[in-house]
């Protein structure tokens, strides 16, 4: 773990500020104290996993891991500036301090499906908890089988990684497709929301599909795999609740018998339904 000491942040630096978007950012952060003991466990994470992250005079909020556990020495937090500890952090630049509780949750069972063939389906901001596990896989692709990224965002301006769903594309065995909402000037490629992509691709046994985005995002997207005929079990999701304090305590994220912070908050979709959520 980053911290042991549940509740009280570790300090760490902002080593680089990528503009994905007009306004979503990418964080490249590494620990400001840095002991033998802590060296060797910084980068001790699993994809899906999240952070809270704390600007001092702002609060705290939780964010995804969007950086492979396979980069050392740093990892990265992709955010969009949509409130106050969001638009605090959209304020900061290389070389200012905020701080790091975490990593917190359960994980994508990604290790657990070498030899298997799989399907990523993410909208918008989505695709960042899921480029975690995606270029995992790229660092270990002679452990998979073939992979499928599904990608919608609202316009063009809205997607997020472009160049990398371009180098994702790239790779052997990858077959990426992205789309926007509605037709815009400059747009060439799919159109329509992201579920419209669904039917390129089977339904096999075998393959896992990992959905992430939007709460509507993710409804009708396990809809449209039901429908296609995928089972429960073969379809992995997030939900998205307040997570207030990570570690099970504060019970805001309580639902369904579990706490989204420690259980979660990756589920399967047969997961869901036995704690009767809708997602």
């Amino acid at each position: 773990m980053f911290n042991s000491k549940l509740f009280i942040p570790r300090p760490a630096i902002i080593k680089n500020v990528k503009n994905l978007t007009y306004d979503t950012r990418l964080y490249r952060l590494a620990f400001k104290n840095k002991s033998k003991a802590s060296s060797s466990t910084e980068n001790d994470y699993r994809t899906g996993q999240f952070v809270q992250v704390s600007v001092l005079g702002a609060g705290e909020a939780p964010i995804s891991i969007c950086s492979s556990p396979s980069q050392k020495g740093s990892f990265e937090l992709c955010v969009r500036d949509v409130g106050l500890v969001t638009g605090a952090l959209a304020g900061l630049k290389k070389g200012d301090e905020l701080g790091i509780r975490g990593p917190y949750g359960n994980s994508f069972p990604i290790d657990e499906l070498r030899g298997q063939d799989l399907i990523f389906i993410a909208g918008g901001i989505g695709l960042a908890p899921l480029r975690s596990a995606i270029n995992y896989v790229v660092d270990n692709k002679d452990d998979y089988g073939r992979v499928t990224i599904l990608y919608g965002a609202r316009t063009k301006e809205d997607i997020v990684f472009a160049s990398e769903l371009d180098e994702w594309s790239r790779q052997k065995a990858f077959d990426v497709f992205t789309t926007i909402d509605k037709p815009q000037d400059g747009w060439s490629g799919n159109v329509g929301v992201v579920t419209t992509l669904i039917d390129k691709v089977k339904n096999q046994s075998n393959v896992k599909a990992f959905v992430c985005g939007p709460p509507i995002m993710i409804h009708f997207t396990i809809k449209e795999l039901l429908d296609a005929g995928w089972a429960e079990q073969d379809i992995i999701t997030t939900l998205e609740r307040h997570m207030k304090c990570g570690v099970g305590k504060c019970g805001h994220c309580y639902i369904g018998g579990k706490y989204v912070c420690t259980d979660g908050p990756v589920f399967t979709y047969a997961q869901i339904n036995e704690m009767a959520v809708e997602v």
